[in-house]
């Protein structure tokens, strides 16, 4: 539409802008960039760069140049301004992107549920079919504001990341789209880290092409395109951890899904991955996340601990219970299954899953302690604990394979949102695209 004059970049940043100053983005951005976006996008030859001056979001763990990194915690509030860009912002920026603003998310991105006591929760939004009726429901996290600034119109692309989920949890609970690429591909420098080990620099986008332009330009590579239709692919179905204890609205979708391919000609098998079920002994001193990031929260625990929110605190605070050799053998450990669960899935193009076991709760049910009751301040951290482990139990799988997976929206109107995961192992990024495309032309025509 603007290359062909149909519309321009101004105008539709007068809509973002509108989208993201609307009450469905309450609590979604944690530093508005309005006028910064709007000269951007008015820029002279903007329209001819790949991002052409559209709305792009921006996960507060990000280095953007001339401003504070607080990544969603007031310990970090006062820090001096980033002296660049991050890689990943650089990249963005270079592609004609306009930063609308730098989005609210879970404080140091230590949580799937997407909650935050010091900055507010933003509520999800369904991006294919609008607002969700009854109560507000949480978003997903930890790119909560990045996944609501997309689902509502507010960003064409929210860039985010991902170290157990936390870009396709977001978009599975919001009716978008979020693809987790090979970690390697994309450099996560200039990030505030979660784990040096998993966490990925990827984005969330309203469409399965859109994640594809917006890996290119993440990733600096072109996605190698295969016009091969769904039924070329070989599918399969995992059927251990993954399928257990469905919510009734997730089973429903996802079986409905899988109907809906069968019959667009795709051919897809039931695979008995055992090798699922080893994940728990290998983390069960704590993982990598909670070891590598009170390496580097503990200098700043020492000093604000008792600023942090309680909740993440304590699960970084599990980290300095590891011993250096139960760490050196969780990766050996991991490299080990890695390999087993390559061979066990090589024969596939791709595996298919529910991003997540269940929908949205309330926030209500899940917010965090005011002290004013502490039976009722208890069963809200066990509820939220509870959500947050089925949150990440499936995606969380993918990352400590190294792969890369996408979720894209498999609900009809009138569900609650609910994500289908097409994944792999490491450097399969093409294959999880072209499928997505395939698949989301399918679901489109539902």
């Amino acid at each position: 539409m603007l290359q062909a004059g149909q519309t321009s970049a101004p105008a539709k940043m007068e809509r973002a802008i509108a989208a993201a100053q609307s009450p469905a983005c309450a609590h979604a951005f944690a530093r508005p960039l309005f006028e910064d976006a709007r000269a951007r996008a008015a820029e002279p030859g903007v329209q001819h760069l790949p991002l052409a001056g559209l709305a792009v979001s921006v996960k507060d763990l990000f280095d953007l140049q001339g401003q504070p990194t607080p990544a969603g915690s007031v310990v970090l509030a006062d820090a001096p301004p980033a002296a660049s860009d991050s890689p990943a912002v650089a990249r963005l920026r270079a592609a004609g992107a306009a930063f609308i603003g730098r989005t609210n998310m879970v404080e140091f991105a230590f949580s799937g549920v997407g909650t935050n006591p010091h900055l507010g929760t933003p509520a999800a939004w369904d991006g294919r079919f609008g607002a969700l009726s009854g109560p507000a429901r949480v978003p997903g996290g930890s790119s909560s504001g990045a996944a609501v600034s997309v689902a509502t119109g507010a960003a064409f692309i929210g860039l985010g990341s991902d170290t157990g989920g936390s870009i396709r949890i977001p978009a599975a609970l919001n009716g978008i789209v979020g693809f987790k690429n090979t970690a390697r591909l994309v450099p996560t420098a200039g990030a505030v880290p979660l784990s040096t080990t998993l966490d990925t620099a990827c984005a969330l986008t309203r469409t399965v092409r859109d994640a594809v332009v917006a890996h290119e330009i993440l990733a600096a590579r072109r996605i190698t395109r295969s016009p091969a239709p769904l039924s070329a692919w070989r599918l399969a179905v995992p059927a251990q951890t993954f399928l257990d204890g469905l919510a009734p609205a997730v089973a429903l979708a996802f079986e409905r899904t899988l109907e809906t391919l069968r019959r667009a000609g795709a051919r897809i098998e039931t695979l008995e991955l055992h090798q699922v079920a080893e994940l728990a002994g290998i983390q069960a001193t704590g993982g990598f996340s909670a070891a590598e990031s009170y390496a580097w929260h503990r200098p700043l625990l020492a000093r604000e601990a008792h600023r942090y929110d309680p909740r993440v605190r304590s699960r970084i605070e599990r980290g300095a219970t590891m011993a250096a050799f139960e760490y050196l053998d969780l990766l050996q450990a991991r490299a080990r299954w890695i390999t087993g669960v390559e061979a066990a899935i090589a024969r596939f193009d791709a595996l298919l899953s529910p991003t997540v076991p269940i929908v949205a709760p309330p926030i209500a049910s899940v917010a965090p302690a005011d002290g004013r009751d502490a039976a009722q301040d208890a069963a809200r951290d066990a509820e939220f604990f509870r959500v947050n482990g089925l949150l990440l139990r499936n995606t969380s799988i993918v990352n400590m394979l190294d792969g890369c997976a996408l979720s894209l929206p498999c609900h009809s109107a009138g569900e609650l949102p609910v994500g289908l995961m097409v994944w792999h192992a490491a450097l399969h990024d093409d294959a999880v695209l072209n499928i997505g495309l395939r698949i989301e032309e399918i679901l489109q025509k539902q």
